[in-house]
């Protein structure tokens, strides 16, 4: 009789919106952190791919949470951040676009404020040097224009993000 777990099947996504059915003993679980960054009425987003998505990325194995976004924030933008509170935390199956491999994988969004640096790509990693470019302040006026490259509401984030910052 077969295991029933690895038969169970889920629905990954690629970054164009691909679907694939995907067996769950094929899947890595890849906890992400993302900042959510807004100043004067300006959002700061990476720019990926052919659109922008926001800051951050994996946790690596035994790293800290606020430490990963912390050093992810820095790689991808330059910029050094005190961390707030979480904005936002969901779920996603994705087909990773680089290595092609298949992850189930928790997101985790938290209000940050920059603090200091300069706008910089020069701390990127090698994968990102393949996919990433500068990273851009856009006005919230025009935020609805952009695309995202990721597998949420983004602009529900921002959205929850803004809400947030009003209470504090």
């Amino acid at each position: 009789m077969k295991n029933k777990k690895s038969a169970r099947r889920v629905i990954c996504t690629d970054i164009k919106g691909k679907k694939f059915k995907v067996k769950i003993s094929n899947l890595t679980f890849r906890p992400s952190v993302y900042a959510v960054i807004i100043e004067r009425g300006k959002i700061l987003l990476s720019r990926q791919w052919d659109g922008f998505d926001f800051p951050g990325g994996g946790v690596d194995l035994g790293e800290n949470i606020k430490k990963a976004l912390a050093r992810e924030v820095w790689e991808e933008t330059g910029i050094k951040i005190a961390i707030g509170r979480i904005v936002f935390c969901n779920d996603s199956f994705f087909k990773l676009p680089l290595s092609g491999e298949y992850v189930q994988s928790i997101l985790i969004y938290y209000l940050c404020k920059k603090i200091g640096g300069r706008l910089s790509v020069k701390n990127l990693c090698e994968d990102e040097k393949n996919y990433a470019d500068y990273p851009e302040w856009i006005d919230l006026k025009k935020i609805k224009k952009i695309k995202f490259c990721n597998s949420i509401n983004s602009l529900g984030v921002i959205k929850e993000a803004l809400a947030l910052k009003k209470e504090l």
